[in-house]
């Protein structure tokens, strides 16, 4: 019996997705032209006060990048999904999600009006409505992007290591949300200072 597609989503550059993943469900994020950095946040569906921890992942899987194998913890260590295939090769959870604040630190008040992540995390969390809240974004992962850990410990933006059809498949360990920005940055080398759509998929098997 072939698996059956629950979801099957174009996410354009610059835009989010929010939207329910029932447990058991195989969900794919495709990097469709190559170099796009996916911010994107989990939470347990029924509690989103539960949501993902960064910290309590990258402490319990002892390694600061995600890839195949890496189950992503919320703040009460319950695993959310875990990652089971992936061709891009690591992706990370540290350096944050843009925002209008941290692109003008970064890069001069020329950039205060740019659209940012952040920016969209929280539109699309109002549009969702629920209970979801802007106090609830916080750690988020940045599939595709390539953020190396310097030797004194600093974080630095590098072009990414994806290319056109690489992907990163999880499965749902519980019924999660998931709200995804695709990042509109264009003052590092994250989206190859031209940012292009995803692809979001989810099947069951």
């Amino acid at each position: 019996m072939s698996d059956e597609f629950v979801l099957d989503d174009i996410v354009e550059a610059g835009d989010g997705w929010i939207g329910e993943i029932p447990a058991g469900t195989l969900l794919r994020i495709t990097d469709l032209h190559g170099n796009q950095a996916v911010d994107t946040l989990f939470y347990d569906a029924l509690d989103y006060a539960n949501r993902y921890s960064a910290m309590d992942t990258i402490r319990e899987q002892g390694a600061v990048y995600l890839t195949t194998g890496s189950v992503l913890m919320t703040v009460n260590c319950d695993p959310l999904a875990t990652i089971v295939a992936d061709t891009c090769g690591r992706h990370d959870t540290l350096g944050g999600a843009c925002s209008q604040e941290s692109n003008v630190v970064r890069y001069g008040r020329h950039t205060r009006h740019q659209h940012s992540c952040r920016t969209t995390f929280v539109r699309k969390a109002k549009e969702w409505g629920r209970g979801l809240e802007k106090r609830d974004i916080a750690h988020n992962i940045n599939f595709f992007m390539n953020v190396p850990v310097t030797e004194d410990g600093g974080l630095t933006f590098e072009d990414g290591v994806s290319a056109p059809g690489k992907y990163v498949e999880l499965r749902a360990e519980r019924d999660l949300l998931m709200l995804v920005s695709n990042c509109p940055q264009l003052n590092n080398p994250c989206n190859g200072y031209d940012p292009t759509a995803i692809r979001i998929t989810g099947r069951r098997p």
